[in-house]
């Protein structure tokens, strides 16, 4: 979010759409690649939606062709996407993998998370607080 803001500042929305884009097919991309490996190394695991394998084997061959494309003809955005994606990773580290967390950090995640919320008008209700009329 914080990069993002910054994009919009110095650059134009053009580019902003370009680096947004070329994440977004990116991700796409590893989605259907992890739904081929669950469906090679969990077989049995119950799926709502079951599709024929030449499906997503089809999509991932159109797609691979488009991201190549993309990092030939403009690497400069690409690179600009994956350090966006990758700014991602501390926070990653910092709020989900680190499980031994002191107070104060655990404080401040809380904090942020409450403040992030109340900005977004997403705030939960928790258990065991009554709501008001």
């Amino acid at each position: 979010c914080l990069a993002t803001l910054i994009i919009m500042l110095v650059g134009d929305t053009y580019t902003l759409i370009n680096y947004v884009s070329f994440i977004n097919y990116l991700c796409y991309g590893v989605t259907i690649i992890g739904l081929i490996v669950l469906r090679w190394k969990k077989p049995k695991i119950f799926r709502p939606i079951k599709v024929n394998l030449l499906i997503p084997i089809t999509y991932l061959a159109f797609w691979a062709f488009l991201l190549i494309f993309s990092l030939y003809s403009e690497p400069v955005v690409c690179g600009v996407g994956l350090i966006i994606i990758l700014t991602g990773v501390p926070v990653f580290f910092l709020g989900v993998y680190w499980r031994n967390k002191p107070k104060c950090v655990n404080r401040l995640i809380e904090s942020m998370t409450c403040w992030g919320q109340k900005l977004c008008f997403v705030v939960y209700p928790q258990e065991g607080v009554a709501e008001e009329e």
